[in-house]
């Protein structure tokens, strides 16, 4: 009886799984394992750990009870099993994000003669496989997704009928409790709620997702995030029953867009931490004790501003934001307040359920201007004209600050300009826009021209 290792990270369902299936191919038992690794569970808020653990416990069931989740270093875990079931092979899915890159290479020292095999990625197109002609990495998204649509897709993988599942008589720490979320609510976890969501999505909201994906208040958008970031389903199954309509094909430039994020940090694995773009490395930034106090107000939507207020406690109350208004609080954050990128997101990735390192920090550098686009530096959201444009009934803003509630229609992203003034409880605006816009475009003109 032989038995290989399926060593799971970011593709916790049984579907379109090519790991899967080379493993099961390769032996007569499979034993699944999941390593609970601190180097990644620590940077992870709460609602990113609760929604992992609530997978593991979903996944267990599916397998059988066989998962043996084991806490440890992998590099030391993932031998150890192996050498105790008398694995022919560990199998995994390719990581290829740096810590990943990294901690693989280490696990497969240690296995020695054991083989680490990788088959299949989290992608639609692998990290690394498109290049330009001269062979050098895209670092705009336009030239990359004609590459990307060039190139097409694979269809998903068969789903095994049956996987001799065993744990391998492997002592298991098991999946710990959930921390502490307080008020969060988090969406259904795993493969079938996953499934299940974008099945409902694309009958009944894709067609005209371009039309109403820009509008917080319709809450018209996929929600598919967190599903995506833990591999609950593979993005090659979503892109299998998307249609040829216009909200088909932006919601296929939406995971474009995730290959084209985790593609660039591939290739640049420093952008983790630091600015794509080093000639904006100079850029000034606000410091010290007055930085960390407009740093708090926003990080508790306390701005004065009512679409990033709203955005900030949607974020502390759904651990999610929506798309566009992410891209509106980190405008506010690194152009009006004038405060590093970095501290956003590493604010994000503590409070959103979604929170994936490439998708995240290149989003982030997109907006602060030190990323991937092409003419970036100019481009300062004006919270007043992003909420009547985007939330122009106020819904959003009223959903999520009750003491803007009562305020009518488009006079709740202005509510300094009522007759009565602020509503009780509401704080004045932390800054005047206009004169940071134009701080910030100073700020940019200064680093750009060297001085």
């Amino acid at each position: 009886m032989t038995t290989s290792v399926l060593w799971l990270r970011r593709d916790l369902r049984l579907a379109d799984h090519p790991a899967l299936l080379a493993a099961r191919d390769q032996a007569d038992e499979v034993v699944p394992l999941f390593v609970l690794d601190d180097a990644l569970l620590g940077p992870s808020g709460a609602p990113r750990r609760a929604f992992l653990f609530r997978c593991l416990r979903e996944l267990d069931a599916r397998t059988g009870g066989a998962l043996r989740v084991v806490h440890g270093r992998p590099e030391e875990v993932v031998p150890a099993v192996a050498r105790q079931v008398g694995a022919t092979g560990v199998h995994v899915s390719s990581d290829h994000g740096p810590y990943g890159r990294a901690r693989d290479a280490r696990v497969h020292d240690a296995l020695g003669d054991v083989p680490l095999v990788a088959t299949g990625s989290p992608y639609g197109v692998t990290p690394g496989t498109l290049l330009k002609d001269d062979g050098s990495p895209y670092r705009v998204y336009s030239p990359y997704a004609r590459a990307w649509r060039a190139r097409g897709l694979h269809s998903p993988a068969l789903t095994p009928r049956r996987v001799a599942w065993t744990d391998g008589g492997v002592r298991a720490d098991g999946v710990p409790d959930d921390p502490d979320l307080g008020d969060v609510r988090l969406p259904d976890v795993g493969e079938e709620a996953a499934l299940a969501r974008w099945k409902a999505y694309v009958a009944d909201g894709a067609s005209g997702y371009h039309e109403v994906r820009n509008d917080p208040g319709a809450d018209r958008t996929s929600r598919m995030s967190p599903y995506l970031k833990y591999g609950c389903i593979h993005p090659r199954t979503m892109h299998a029953v998307l249609g040829d309509d216009d909200g088909a094909r932006t919601l296929a430039d939406e995971l474009v867009w995730r290959d084209f994020y985790a593609d660039v940090m591939w290739h640049r694995p420093a952008t983790a931490r630091d600015d794509l773009n080093p000639a904006l490395a100079g850029l000034e930034y606000d410091e010290g004790p007055e930085a960390d106090r407009r740093f708090a107000a926003w990080a508790q939507g306390r701005t004065g501003f009512p679409i990033v207020d709203a955005g900030m406690r949607q974020l502390l109350g759904e651990a999610y934001v929506h798309n566009r208004v992410r891209m509106i609080v980190a405008s506010f954050l690194t152009k009006d307040l004038h405060l590093r990128w970095q501290r956003g997101a590493r604010h994000f990735m503590q409070h959103l359920v979604d929170g994936d390192l490439p998708s995240n920090h290149h989003g982030w550098q997109w907006v602060a201007g030190t990323g991937t686009d092409a003419s970036p530096y100019f481009r300062v959201f004006n919270p007043v004209t992003q909420g009547l444009q985007h939330d122009p009934t106020g819904d959003y803003v009223r959903r999520w600050v009750p003491e803007l509630r009562e305020v009518p229609g488009k006079a709740v992203h202005t509510p300094w300009e009522l007759p009565g003034g602020l509503p009780e409880g509401y704080p004045e605006r932390l800054v005047d826009h206009a004169a940071e816009r134009t701080e910030a475009l100073a700020r940019y003109a200064r680093v750009k021209e060297g001085r």
